[in-house]
């Protein structure tokens, strides 16, 4: 029996208690979960971010300001998207936010749908990010088992190289190249070359 979906959670993270309450209220209505803190500080205690969330972070807070707190969650690898809101005033240092990473920003007073727009867009961002790096992580642990012939012979596949060009660059005969070209195809899991192609495009470190 497959296990439900998990509902998408949004952090809230701002320290007026009436607006932390409305978010709460506006995204467990239209069908996320929501956890809401008053501070920056209590949410970094939070033992462990949920994969597949968001966070709604205010820019100015008493203490850590959203600004830290966005820096510090990248320090420890954090990349889930952040949706800043923002006081008139502080949109310079909103889009300062946006250039070192965060998702987008919005003003107060904000309509509930652009809001609730982003969130969707934002949690679509980071299915998209996780489902990136689980292709690279799965191509990565098959890339691992290939022996240095192998790779050789892949490496000469994927740059569309003939067997019979193959076989006079790394001085062995045809028939030797058809059979690690097999082997390899097998132990990667691939059935063509574009796969090949493909499985290779998702081994290589991110830009």
């Amino acid at each position: 029996m497959t296990a439900a979906p998990r509902t998408p959670l949004v952090y809230v993270v701002d320290d007026d208690d009436a607006l932390r309450d409305a978010l709460r209220f506006l995204l467990e209505s239209a069908g996320y979960s929501a956890e809401t803190y008053a501070a920056a500080e209590q949410f970094l205690a939070v033992p462990g971010l949920a994969p597949g969330s968001c966070i709604i972070l205010d820019v100015r807070m008493p203490g850590m300001s959203g600004i830290e707190l966005q820096r510090e969650l990248a320090r420890r690898g954090s990349t889930l998207p952040i949706i800043f809101l923002t006081a008139h005033g502080d949109v310079p240092m909103a889009v300062s936010a946006v250039k070192q990473g965060a998702f987008d920003f919005i003003e107060k007073p904000f309509e509930d749908e652009r809001l609730l727009r982003l969130v969707d867009s934002a949690l679509k961002l980071d299915a998209a990010a996780r489902g990136r790096l689980a292709r690279h992580l799965t191509a990565v642990a098959r890339l691992d088992t290939l022996t240095p012939r192998e790779r050789e012979v892949l490496d000469c596949v994927v740059a569309g190289k003939l067997n019979k060009r193959t076989a006079e660059e790394l001085g062995i005969s045809i028939k030797t190249v058809e059979a690690h070209r097999a082997k390899l195809m097998q132990k990667l899991h691939v059935d063509s070359t574009a796969e090949l192609v493909r499985l290779v495009i998702d081994g290589q470190p991110a830009a």
